[in-house]
């Protein structure tokens, strides 16, 4: 039987319905932790989870919330205060990628890749803001950036590159700035994984271009990532900390 590493801690997940999200809140509510997820679209899958995580003998709320609107950060930090009464880790997921253009295309989706940068970056930075006014001493921020954050292998990825880029920066001065409350924040980059997100820009297979790019020649497992992530929420990544730990077959190498 696993251990309990994270009984007693709250941990919020955006964009947790699915993919990387809901298979963190599995993986740390396996560990103990109580789990609030937000959501936008998927209320049927978020609420099915929500009975999932239960199951597993925790508490677990589903909050619809949408990431581009910064305004909404506050009212979410607020949902989770009330039912749990504590806040201890918060892993900035939710994300969006548009994908597939040059800078220089004519028909550049200018609307689409604003939107990006408000989900990606402002909407984080939001959520961030309003859970540091809260969250318990010794906490954890985790953002989920992308490898692309570091290194760009291919072009038509700039916008999204940049917004994981912008995730590296906030989270190393967000370590600084809640250092001395023993809160870390880091960043976990997470190459190519079996999600919606990727499956929107890729199609239904991996193209062999890209992976020869990975020395380790194939994709992220979720569960790979996620545990990186509960490793960095629970009680022996308390000194990692303004640190970017990449999960990507070696394509940063």
């Amino acid at each position: 039987m696993q251990e309990h590493t994270l009984k007693g801690k709250v941990a919020l997940i955006t964009g947790g319905s699915r993919g990387l999200g809901a298979h963190t809140a599995q993986a740390m509510a396996a560990l103990g932790a109580d789990i609030a997820i937000s959501y936008l679209h998927a209320a049927e899958q978020a609420h099915a989870l929500v009975k999932q995580l239960e199951a597993k003998g925790v508490c677990a709320l589903a909050i619809q919330s949408d990431q581009a609107d910064t305004g909404a950060a506050q009212a979410l930090v607020d949902q989770v205060m009330k039912h749990f009464g504590r806040l201890d880790i918060l892993v900035n997921n939710a994300g969006v990628a548009v994908q597939g253009q040059k800078v220089d295309d004519p028909a550049l989706r200018h609307e689409q890749l604003d939107w990006q940068w408000r989900v990606n970056v402002l909407g984080t930075v939001a959520v961030t803001r309003a859970a540091a006014q809260v969250m318990s001493d010794g906490g954890r921020i985790i953002f989920i950036g992308s490898a692309l954050g570091t290194h760009v292998h291919f072009p038509g990825v700039a916008d999204y590159a940049g917004t994981k880029a912008a995730l590296i920066g906030y989270a190393k001065g967000v370590a600084r700035d809640l250092g001395s409350r023993n809160i870390t924040a880091n960043v976990v980059q997470p190459g190519v994984m079996p999600t919606d997100m990727a499956k929107q820009v890729l199609g239904d297979s991996v193209p062999e271009a890209l992976l020869d790019i990975h020395p380790i020649r194939r994709i992220a497992t979720l569960e790979e990532v996620a545990a990186l992530i509960c490793f960095l929420a629970g009680p022996h990544g308390g000194y990692i900390s303004g640190d970017v730990l990449s999960v990507a077959g070696g394509t940063n190498a």
